[in-house]
């Protein structure tokens, strides 16, 4: 069985987030070293610093345990599949792009936990010393994933709504 073109230009798109996820994760903490250069401004808003993130999104549910490490992860790949399946049945072009970004970035940052226990985060955005969360190319491409699936779901609800008589 192929695979429709949205499925596989998901599935191409979830592979590239993936990879230049981890190449940038490799590149900041082996080749640049931002463990020992503790923090780096680039911008006068955005900073890199390595933070190890034990939890999920924004730190929420902290994990300093080998369970809870391996609960997370299994969450991970429970979701990964189901995300994975659902592009295999999504038709909506912007849909299957946004389940792309979500699919790669939750693979990207389950390696880092697979890998070293904890997801790598490097980016900082900070306006003076109002800052952000740190966080990572995987966490902002499930960001644009969830607002590319909301923009989907929000353009089918009002084209249904337009096609009632």
């Amino acid at each position: 069985m192929t695979l429709a073109s949205p499925a596989r230009a998901a599935f191409w798109l979830a592979g590239a987030t993936l990879v230049v996820d981890q190449a940038i994760k490799l590149w900041a903490l082996f080749i640049f070293d931002l463990a020992a250069k503790g923090r780096v401004a680039l911008l006068p808003v955005f900073d890199l610093v390595l933070i190890w993130n034990r939890g999920i999104s924004y730190g929420l549910l902290q994990q300093d345990t080998e369970l809870g490490r391996w609960m997370l992860i299994a969450i991970h790949v429970v979701a990964s599949i189901a995300i994975a399946l659902w592009i295999r049945r999504e038709n909506d072009g912007a849909s299957s792009l946004g389940l792309a970004l979500i699919l790669g970035g939750a693979i990207g940052n389950g390696i880092d936990r697979i890998l070293y226990g904890a997801v790598v985060d490097y980016a900082l955005l900070h306006w003076g010393e109002v800052t952000w969360y740190v966080f990572n190319l995987a966490d902002a491409a499930i960001v644009a994933g969830v607002v590319l699936l909301l923009y989907g779901a929000i353009r089918g609800a009002t084209g249904a709504s337009e096609a009632k008589p």
